[in-house]
């Protein structure tokens, strides 16, 4: 068997325990090889299909990749590894088929193009499947929305009952920010449409490749427009982190409105048994520890996002191990963090339960009624501000007397000139009596803005909204599969009968 090359003008390579350091191990990382493997069997057919190797050549190399795959590279597993897994992995195969045929892998390409072929095809993988994980959270949120839709609550601010709305209109309005964090992650995996494949070290080759070809066959739709920017450039994975992050953050608001509801001081939202934890030491404990796992893991996403762009800030724009390797190690934590709280999400979302009478009695006791009140009056002619005055005192009147019902009456006809203006209006007799009982038509006439009126246009404009995201990724993924099996089967044809050269 023929030995490797030297590495160019190198005779000697790093210690072992640099190689862990900078490599994160000394051996062959099985791994990593998988999506090398892929990307390698696009790049034979492409030299092939372009007379730069011979099909014997391109059909003993295919031939053995895939031999290997199927032995889940266990022929590789230990093997020393000094300058990197690939460079182990391409000396294997020449000391398995020989210089002339293991030597030729690597033409019309560089170490630099194909780390970023497969760290795009990585950052694929991961986003589609995290916009299916989103694409189920959003449906769950739709589903409870539809569910509870009537479940009469009061919406806060500042922690603080505010205005009539329901349980399932929260829940639709979280629904509509996840979204738009799924939107933010399919222009990223729009974004990984060209393949970086045939950019080379760093500026393209003379060689006569198709990049064209090596996109199509791995599931991209263009080659690179931009050899320097294809292996330069990790933008897309930021962007993708960033708005993974940012569903990451909307679970984690979700999370934290959750959790406040569901104290018993609150009251407004039950969890079953399944879905929270005892104590070691309280017996009459029962923990929502869930919500706090959603609320933390959100920080994961941050911190890596953080990370990341800190290592890329002030990088020479060209091929860079602080951009390529560094930077890229810090996002994979990052987007594993988000996958699984929207997984967590799923389970806690369907299993939150509203408390109606609860809920109901919380928005009595918090008056939220009280703006739409001064709206009547504001109706019956009366300034708002004015108006925003006089429910203010009956709403004082109201916890003088112990209940909940705001009543407001102007007797006769009052004359007002208002800021010391020469303006005058006038009102007739008005009197307002706000009832708790008118909460649910409260509800149902906040049909501007987007209030709750509105729920039945909103809930299918979300719906709406949902399918079309659902249809844009597995057109994505459905590119995918057709490039497998074009890549199948014209590995199929190299390994099949050899022809001579």
């Amino acid at each position: 068997m023929s030995r490797p090359e030297p590495a160019g003008r190198l005779t000697a390579t790093v210690s072992p325990r640099v190689a862990r350091l900078v490599y994160g191990s000394d051996t062959v990382s099985i791994p990593d090889l998988d999506l090398i493997c892929t990307v390698d069997l696009a790049h034979l057919v492409m030299l092939a299909e372009q007379h730069l190797i011979t099909p014997s050549q391109a059909g003993a190399l295919a031939g053995r990749i895939t031999a290997l795959r199927q032995e889940r590279f266990a022929p590789l597993a230990g093997l020393p590894a000094p300058r990197g897994t690939y460079l182990a992995y391409e000396a294997y195969l020449i000391q398995q088929l020989g210089l002339d045929t293991g030597g030729r892998l690597h033409c019309g390409r560089s170490r630099n193009d194909l780390t970023a072929t497969t760290t795009a095809l990585r950052l694929r993988a991961v986003s589609l499947e995290l916009l299916a994980e989103i694409a189920r959270l959003s449906a769950v949120l739709l589903a409870r929305a539809r569910a509870h839709r009537d479940v009469l609550m009061p919406v806060y601010t500042h922690f603080q009952a505010a205005m009539p709305a329901t349980y399932g209109w929260y829940l639709l309005g979280v629904a509509f920010a996840l979204e738009r964090d799924a939107l933010a992650l399919q222009q990223a995996l729009d974004c990984l449409d060209r393949c970086p494949l045939g950019a080379g070290a760093v500026a393209g080759t003379d060689l006569g490749i198709d990049a064209s070809r090596t996109a199509e066959l791995l599931g991209f739709s263009r080659p690179p427009r931009h050899a320097l920017d294809a292996v330069a450039s990790r933008d897309t994975a930021l962007r993708m982190l960033a708005a993974a992050a940012g569903a990451a953050l909307t679970v984690s608001r979700l999370a934290a409105d959750l959790q406040l509801w569901s104290s018993a001081e609150f009251g407004l939202i039950e969890f079953p048994d399944r879905l929270v934890g005892g104590s070691s030491a309280m017996p009459q404990k029962r923990n929502a520890f869930l919500l706090e796992h959603l609320r933390a893991r959100a920080g994961i996403a941050i911190g890596s996002w953080s990370a990341a762009a800190t290592i890329i800030r002030a990088a020479p724009f060209t091929n860079s191990v602080e951009v390529g390797t560094e930077a890229v190690s810090a996002i994979w934590p990052g987007l594993s963090a988000v996958t699984d709280v929207v997984c967590l999400a799923q389970a806690v979302v369907s299993g939150a339960h509203p408390v109606a009478g609860r809920m109901r009695e919380r928005a009595e006791q918090g008056f939220v009624g009280a703006t739409a009140l001064a709206n009547r009056l504001v109706g019956a002619g009366v300034p708002f501000r004015r108006a925003h005055s006089l429910v203010g005192a009956a709403v004082r009147d109201a916890i003088a007397r112990g209940d909940t019902q705001l009543r407001v009456s102007i007797a006769g006809s009052e004359r007002h000139q208002p800021n010391g203006t020469d303006e005058l209006y006038e009102i007739g007799d008005v009197d307002v009596v706000g009832d708790t009982a008118d909460l649910d038509k409260l509800v149902a006439a906040a049909t501007a803005g987007g209030g709750p009126g509105m729920f039945d246009q909103s809930w299918a404009e979300a719906r709406a909204e949902l399918i079309e995201l659902i249809g844009r990724r597995q057109a994505v993924e459905h590119r995918v599969h057709q490039a497998e099996r074009k890549l199948e089967s014209a590995v199929a044809q190299l390994t099949g009968p050899r022809r001579s050269a």
